[in-house]
């Protein structure tokens, strides 16, 4: 080895410092590019998404012409109220054999409802049986339910014959024995210049000669039952013939939910059935809206019923009163498990009957004493 390769062997080699000058120019354009496609792409999905619907919230119409309500802050979940499971225990009958079983009555043990799919039914010795139709099919969808009928309110009568009202048909007094069907009032007959739209329930007076019923709405039929709530008008109608005609009186306010159908109780008050609650402490998404129709507005512009009634909670519960109004008892299925959206509580020999407009089946609940 010469002295001269020994020095090149011993020179230190000099340290490499990396800075953005040693990149090479290709990458710097690339990655520069590559950030003004994605902002590019961003704002222009964002304008694709934020367009449309500025364009249905100024252009679209609204179904609704809601009020602005206002609720007092519900009771709240304690005491007789206090959340149990009692619900879930219940029996399911006829399971997969009946489409929302709304309301029950009693002739003898033989047991009667109306169904979604425009039925009126027996119930007896595990067997359901048709025994009237007020419409006529298909009865597939809700589209179908003016042509084909659903059946709400059912009352027995001291004759041996039911008393039925079709939200969309009318009055009926149903033979179950002879399967005769007599229209008692059409649905198409105006009072007081006025349309029914929505029959919804009935009582029938002991000597059978007097029927009271209600008529929700002379706007809405049943099949946009959520849009009348939403709405919110006091546009239902309560037909009562006597001294107090036209008149009404507070039996019980601030109820912990919206209650549907009213069945007398063994105890001598009522069952009351809560088609929606409004839980406290929690989050009540309809009291939360009564203040605000702007926003209902809004979302009836963007949504279907369907997809509104996906954020409905399942929450069930049934109410007992005293004849004075006061809770007796609840009966509550916290997640809905195996009663959704309870219709009608109907006590019958030491059991509770539940229907739903929405269930397939019919519940039955051994009651203990309150």
């Amino acid at each position: 080895m010469t002295e001269a390769d020994g020095l090149r062997q011993r020179r230190p080699l000099r340290p490499q410092v990396v800075t953005d000058d040693n990149r090479t120019p290709e990458a710097k354009g690339g990655s520069s590019f590559s950030g003004r496609v994605f902002r590019a792409t961003f704002l222009m999905l964002a304008a694709f998404l934020t367009i449309p619907l500025l364009g249905a919230l100024v252009l679209l119409d609204s179904p609704i012409d809601p009020e602005s309500l206002s609720f007092k802050e519900p009771p709240l979940f304690l005491g007789v109220l206090q959340p149990n499971t009692k619900l879930q225990q219940v029996e399911r009958l006829f399971e997969n054999q009946l489409v929302g079983p709304e309301s029950i009555a009693n002739i003898g043990d033989v047991m009667f409802t109306g169904t979604a799919d425009g039925r009126v039914v027996k119930l007896e010795n595990g067997e359901v049986e048709t025994i009237a139709r007020f419409g006529s099919g298909p009865c597939k969808t809700r589209d179908d339910e003016p042509a084909c009928g659903r059946p709400l309110g059912i009352r027995a009568g001291p004759n041996g014959t039911l008393f039925v009202v079709d939200a969309y048909k009318g009055l009926f007094e149903v033979n179950p024995w002879k399967r005769e069907v007599k229209l008692l009032l059409s649905s198409e007959t105006p009072i007081e210049g006025r349309k029914m739209s929505f029959l919804n329930d009935l009582t029938v007076t002991r000597d059978g000669r007097k029927i009271y019923f209600t008529d929700s709405s002379s706007k809405w039929q049943r099949r946009d039952y959520l849009l009348l709530l939403m709405e919110g008008r006091d546009d239902g109608r309560f037909y009562v013939s006597g001294l107090m005609k036209g008149g009404a009186d507070v039996f019980v306010e601030n109820l912990p939910g919206f209650p549907d159908n009213i069945r007398a109780s063994s105890s001598g008050g009522y069952w009351v059935s809560m088609a929606a609650i409004r839980a406290n402490p929690g989050f009540s998404m309809l009291d939360f809206l009564s203040e605000r129709p702007y926003l209902k507005k809004v979302i009836f512009k963007l949504f279907s019923q369907e997809t509104v009634m996906k954020f409905v909670p399942r929450y069930s519960l049934v109410l007992e009163l005293s004849d004075s109004g006061a809770f007796r008892r609840s009966l509550h299925d916290p997640e809905g498990q195996v009663v959704t959206y309870v219709s009608e509580a109907h006590e019958h020999n030491g059991h509770l009957y539940l229907g739903s407009f929405r269930a397939p089946y019919l519940c039955r609940l051994r009651l203990q004493s309150a």
